[in-house]
């Protein structure tokens, strides 16, 4: 495809993994207006998410570490006042078996649906149509979601449900950070909730399922991209993701996701007309 195309791509990938809009979908559609005008590919898409993830590794630094250090510390064997053991109970360990037991639903699916993931699930009907129900189901659940749980009372119950969420986002149009949001706000939590614990699920799943990719791409003939092209799509979604993250972290503080819920709606449509017209192709 090109340099150029891969620049464009990484902007968009940058620009659309956080927002519940589905950047999957974004770089399929974005394929087909592209000089190239084909599908970039589930390889592609999954190493440049490397990238958004790093940035999401950089945001949350403070955190993430704060759940690590305590998490490994509820092994410790306690010896007088320093390096006391932590009860499995406390947010943090909680929170970090909840990552851990959450990703296991999106491993086991990704891993034995691969065929349906490279084909099927990267119909652009089908990409349509679950822009637009999902989005829908994002609203409703936004709008009658009671938002007064924080990340911090999450229960295994709770972080199991979202993990499941989070296995519809191997469809192009659901959205990684759109399904794990709406489970969140349908289960009562805040949107910044909602949206902090998809992200921190979301890290073990993309960096499995990038390095996947990038290891099993070595030698593959007929690959969309070279090697250097994904690298530079990968830093560019580094540092806009890493924008976009921010932004989109304040805006929810007080903000609904009606906008991105009428953007799904309409995107969804459009492509229904396009693909109607035969402007673009299916598949």
């Amino acid at each position: 495809m090109g340099f150029i195309e891969a620049i464009i791509l990484g902007l968009v990938q940058g620009l659309t993994e956080f927002l519940p809009i589905s950047s999957s979908a974004h770089l399929r559609i974005m394929g087909e207006f592209l000089p190239s005008a084909s599908d970039p590919g589930a390889t592609f898409t999954a190493i440049t998410q490397l990238g958004t993830e790093l940035a999401v590794i950089l945001f949350f630094r403070k955190d993430i570490a704060r759940i690590l250090s305590r998490w490994f510390q509820q092994f410790r064997k306690p010896h007088g006042s320093h390096g006391e053991k932590i009860d499995r109970n406390h947010p943090d360990v909680r929170l970090g078996w909840l990552v851990i037991i959450g990703t296991i639903p999106i491993v086991l699916v990704g891993y034995f649906a691969q065929e349906y993931i490279r084909s099927t699930f990267r119909s652009l009907w089908l990409v349509a149509t679950v822009l637009i129900v999902f989005g829908i189901i994002l609203g409703i659940a936004d709008y009658l979601g009671k938002r007064t749980r924080a990340l911090e009372d999450m229960s295994y119950g709770h972080g199991i449900t979202i993990g499941l969420a989070q296995m519809l986002a191997l469809v192009p149009g659901v959205s990684r950070s759109g399904s794990t949001m709406t489970a969140g706000l349908a289960l009562g939590y805040t949107r910044p909730a909602a949206a902090r614990f998809g992200f921190l699920l979301a890290i073990p799943a993309v960096f499995g399922s990038g390095l996947y990719e990038l290891v099993h791409s070595f030698g593959e003939p007929n690959q969309v991209f070279t090697y250097t092209e994904t690298a530079v799509a990968t830093v560019i979604a580094f540092f806009v993701g890493y924008v976009v993250i921010a932004a989109l972290m304040r805006y929810i503080e007080k903000r609904s996701f009606l906008p991105f819920v009428i953007y799904r709606v309409v995107l969804g449509v459009t492509l229904y007309v396009l693909l109607s017209l035969n402007v673009i192709q299916p598949v």
